[in-house]
């Protein structure tokens, strides 16, 4: 599943969930340089949902903070749980 995410670089602690339009929100604590804050989303991402690192995918947005990225399937109701959150 593919979903779209928001990343908020430079914030005081990580953490996923919230809702920025239609995009998750995932605050991460690295800067946005050299794509810092791309990768630790991602992990935080993976962490949030319980997958591994590898199972998260970056599809577009290296160097937006609008992302997407592709999750597998049976991560949907924790996404929108997040999401909701």
């Amino acid at each position: 599943m593919r979903v779209t995410i928001r990343v908020r670089p430079g914030a005081s602690r990580t953490k996923v969930g919230g809702r920025y339009g239609d995009a998750l929100v995932v605050a991460v604590n690295a800067p946005a340089v050299d794509g810092r804050a791309t990768a630790a989303a991602l992990a935080a991402l993976a962490d949030a949902v319980g997958v591994r690192a590898r199972d998260v995918r970056l599809v577009t947005g290296a160097t937006s903070r609008t992302k997407v990225v592709e999750l597998p399937d049976e991560c949907r109701a924790t996404v929108a749980a997040l999401r909701d959150a």
